[in-house]
């Protein structure tokens, strides 16, 4: 029988399918596994076209909680096919779950612990072992792989910080979070640019902290058809920007910008009193790459622009100082 207590919240779980028949089998008997069995689970699939279903009937046949099923017509991508699964969750706790990970059995009842003790919490994630494609433990943990500081995860328990954090690079992997259904109405509908879980916590971070829970909780199965670390933002790593003008290396990442900006001003600015100084952050954090993407290839002609950024301390505020200042004098460009 189950604590009481675990019934202060109605869990439900979003999970995400396309193709999944080699792992989701593996997942689901995890999920059923949990010593806190969830009120609901949300399935959508994205036109899978092996036995995922199947799969997923006989397991919704053999367990005592409601097996919810949305088959969409056609692919809508992965971004899409979660935000179809979290719409049709009716629980106060929405975790989400991808297809080929396991989850571990005091998952939920640790995660909802959390959210009980800190009632103005709206998300929290865990750290997570990464796996091979037989659940063998590699040599690094999830957090371990993305390199995320102690001084990262203090400053993500409050929303100045976690903003901060999450505007730059997402630290939160889907599988891990769960977050409060009331701020559904901030995160939906999500923008095609950005991966689904990335725009979920940079969301909540608006106006919340997350809890960043140490105890991995998952198995994180990592192979061909996934990616640590997926950065919600264009990735500006050296051996692909090598020779590029500065425009098409921070272009994306202005356009991703300008989108977040445009959401805070229009869906939160009078909704939400901590948007108003997260507009001024990304003002100021936008006009630092428009900058930065409008340096020519010239090197003289780079330099009182680049001047202009490091007295203004930008280079200092979202870049690595005199780091940055170095190599956007002395890149090479074609």
């Amino acid at each position: 029988m189950e604590n009481p207590q675990t019934k202060l919240t109605d869990i439900s779980i979003a999970l995400a399918t396309y193709n999944g028949e080699r792992y989701i089998g593996e997942q689901l008997d995890s999920i059923a596994s949990q010593t806190r069995l969830p009120d609901e689970l949300v399935i959508s699939d994205d036109a899978s076209t092996d036995s995922t279903l199947e799969i997923v009937s006989k397991f919704a046949r053999r367990v005592p909680f409601p097996v919810r099923v949305h088959i969409n017509p056609e692919r809508l991508g992965s971004t899409r096919n979660f935000e179809v699964a979290i719409r049709a969750c009716k629980g106060d706790i929405i975790f989400l779950c991808d297809q080929d990970d396991v989850w571990y059995p005091e998952k939920i009842a640790l995660i909802e612990e959390c959210f009980v003790n800190n009632i103005e919490v709206g998300a929290v994630f865990t750290d997570a072992d990464v796996v091979n494609q037989s659940l063998d433990l590699l040599e690094y943990s999830l957090w371990e792989r993305l390199k995320i500081s102690r001084q990262e995860l203090t400053q993500i328990a409050t929303h100045e910080g976690a903003f901060k954090i999450l505007l730059n690079r997402n630290i939160v992997s889907g599988t891990t979070m769960a977050f409060r259904a009331n701020y559904l109405k901030f995160i939906l509908p999500m923008p095609k640019e950005w991966v689904h879980d990335a725009w979920i916590a940079l969301v909540i971070s608006i106006s919340s902290g997350l809890i960043a829970l140490p105890t991995p909780l998952v198995a994180y199965r990592q192979h061909n058809s996934n990616q640590i670390g997926a950065p919600p933002l264009p990735n500006n790593n050296i051996s692909k920007i090598r020779g590029k003008s500065f425009h098409s290396i921070h272009n994306p990442k202005v356009k991703a910008y300008q989108l977040v900006l445009d959401y805070l001003i229009e869906s939160c600015a009078n909704n939400i009193p901590e948007a108003k100084n997260k507009i001024l952050q990304v003002k100021d954090e936008l006009a630092f790459l428009r900058a930065r993407s409008s340096l020519p290839s010239s090197h003289w002609k780079r330099v009182p622009i680049v001047l202009r950024e490091l007295i203004s301390f930008r280079y200092h505020r979202y870049a690595k100082g005199t780091k940055h200042v170095v190599k956007d004098l002395l890149r090479k460009v074609r």
